[in-house]
């Protein structure tokens, strides 16, 4: 009994045995799975590690030089060929850039036809002639070549400063005056004492002539081009004048030169403007807490100058490199183009500057005599610089390139987008960065700084236009020139701080309160100006002719103004 069912049991082992054993075609395929993963997780694995040694390699190589680029290539598409990625991007300054105060996408529009108190303002003034809308850099030189400001009035070269890449001609005149041409310098030598006499040099010079001049430069573009000439003797105007010019290269708009050294394409400053004014307001005492560099150089030896290439960090470069020219400066023909940063930045600063500033023939410093009141005034040209420096985001230590020109990834490689724009066309990247808001909400923030801004500069214009009527009248009425002096002052005043908001491209978000505390005075003064124009009207010895009316303002009827 005992040894049936010992068989049993061994029998049923064995059954089992039988049963759990895997079938051989079933190894096989478990085998073939295992190895097949093995193999896709190194293949994985390997790519991984190829792929961050590949990125590990570009950001340690973060261009290839392709060319050689030197002090002397102004041709930017030069320059794309070792740096693309940046190449790319600055070409697409053609793109469409509009915005709701500002931007075109053609022929930008006319401000003067849109803003008819602009040609009142500006009158006898080129900009009474033609004032229009801001376009991408690479329109700037173009459309200055173009614009009626020059075309039908005579410009001073000291206009090129800021619209073309003209370090190499700065260079090539400053060595000429010293009996040396451009070969003399190294390929690498920018050689500021050459380029600062250069620059004073070609400043002087008529628009066209010094056009000529940079057309005589070679602009390193690989390429067999006609012998220069001089503009024709017979143009009767600047443009068919410029036309006439047969080059060396070409005359470019702003490029890589102008902000990069050429060997590693380090940040730098190149306009000479705004070296010196920088170094004016170091030397001044006006507080700049949003510039620290300064404040360390003011606290050191002072045995050198203040210098932005030297002494300024790389976060402060990627504002001073755009402070180059989005800046207040004079560029006319009775002096050398300069910044009037000796007091400071703020509107009254740079007013008072420009007040104690003496021409060489010893009369105060005036842009040009209005054409209906024949006040002396000033005229602000584009005053990014100044206004962004009393705003939060310069005191935060915002460059303008982190909004304007936002770091975006290629790769490995971390790169400032160089489309230049208005960050409300790249919010994510502009704004998000920092404000982790929705979209919707922070484009509503900027919409309401702007449309207020503009209802003060609309309000700030109405005043303008009461002023100049009122002046008007008082001089037809009899007043004298002397008796209007003091009218004539508060004009000077109330126009150079409307104008100031109006020309400075940001609609008042660089500094809301700030514009709003400008267009403020600019409101009181002009209201002055017309309190004490209709006085010396009502006084004058002839018998006066009405006083002219007032333009009522928005939101309040004429019953409820005061008399």
């Amino acid at each position: 009994m005992s040894g049936t069912l010992n068989n049993t049991k061994t029998t049923m082992t064995t059954t089992i045995d039988a049963a759990l054993a895997p079938h051989p075609r079933r190894r096989k395929l478990t085998f073939a799975a295992v190895v097949i993963a093995v193999a896709l997780a190194t293949a994985g694995i390997t790519a991984l590690l190829v792929n961050m040694f590949t990125r590990q390699q570009e950001t340690r190589m973060p261009f290839v030089r392709v060319v050689e680029v030197t002090e002397t290539t102004t041709d930017p598409a030069e320059w794309g060929k070792n740096w693309p990625r940046e190449y790319d991007s600055y070409q697409r300054t053609v793109d469409v850039t509009r915005t709701r105060y500002g931007g075109s996408e053609a022929m930008p529009q006319q401000k003067l036809d849109r803003d008819p108190w602009l040609k009142r303002m500006y009158a006898g003034y080129a900009f009474s002639i033609d004032f229009r809308d801001r376009r991408g850099h690479a329109y700037m030189l173009y459309d200055q070549e173009h614009t009626e400001r020059i075309t039908k009035k005579p410009q001073p070269g000291a206009c090129l400063h800021c619209h073309a890449s003209a370090t190499t001609t700065w260079r090539r005149l400053g060595l000429e005056a010293q009996g040396k041409n451009l070969s003399d310098a190294g390929p690498f030598d920018f050689d500021w004492p050459s380029v600062m006499k250069g620059f004073e040099i070609l400043g002087a010079m008529k628009y066209a002539d010094a056009h000529a001049e940079i057309l005589k430069t070679p602009d390193g573009t690989p390429q067999t081009v006609k012998s220069p000439t001089a503009p024709s003797a017979t143009a009767s105007t600047t443009q068919q004048a410029l036309s006439s010019q047969a080059h060396l290269g070409a005359v470019h708009p702003v490029g890589c030169i102008d902000c990069h050294e050429p060997k590693g394409m380090q940040l730098r400053v190149t306009r000479p403007g705004f070296v010196n004014g920088i170094r004016s307001l170091a030397e001044s005492d006006d507080p700049v807490p949003h510039l620290p560099s300064i404040e360390r150089w003011r606290q050191g030896s002072r045995k050198a100058p203040y210098d932005p290439n030297v002494d300024a960090s790389r976060q402060e470069m990627r504002s001073f490199v755009c402070g180059q020219c989005h800046v207040e400066y004079y560029c006319g023909p009775k002096s050398t183009l300069f910044f009037p940063w000796g007091k400071g930045l703020k509107v009254e600063q740079v007013e008072e500057y420009y007040d104690q500033y003496k021409f060489p023939d010893g009369h105060r410093f005036y842009d040009w005599q209005h054409g209906e009141t024949g006040a002396e005034l000033l005229k602000a040209q584009h005053p990014e610089f100044e206004m962004w420096s009393q705003g939060t985001h310069a005191r935060a230590g915002v460059s303008c390139a982190d909004c304007h020109m936002p770091y975006v990834r290629e790769g490995a490689m971390k790169v400032s987008d160089h489309h230049v724009r208005s960050p409300l066309l790249m919010v994510n990247r502009s704004c998000q960065v920092c404000h982790p808001v929705a979209e919707d909400e922070l484009k509503g923030r900027v919409t309401t700084i702007q449309d207020r801004t503009h209802a003060l500069v609309d309000r700030s214009s109405r005043s303008l236009v009461d002023m100049l009527d009122a002046i008007k009248a008082a001089r037809e009425a009899g007043a004298t020139t002397e008796r209007l002096a003091p009218v004539l002052e508060l004009q000077r005043k109330a126009q150079w701080r409307l104008d100031f908001v109006a020309s400075e491209n940001s609609m008042g978000f660089h500094a809301a309160q700030e514009a709003a505390r400008i267009l403020a005075e600019s409101i009181d003064y002009s209201r002055q100006a017309v309190a004490a124009a209709q006085a010396l009207h009502l006084s004058a010895p002839q018998s006066p002719a009405p006083l002219p009316a007032t333009r009522p303002v928005q939101g309040i009827t004429p019953a409820d103004q005061a008399p």
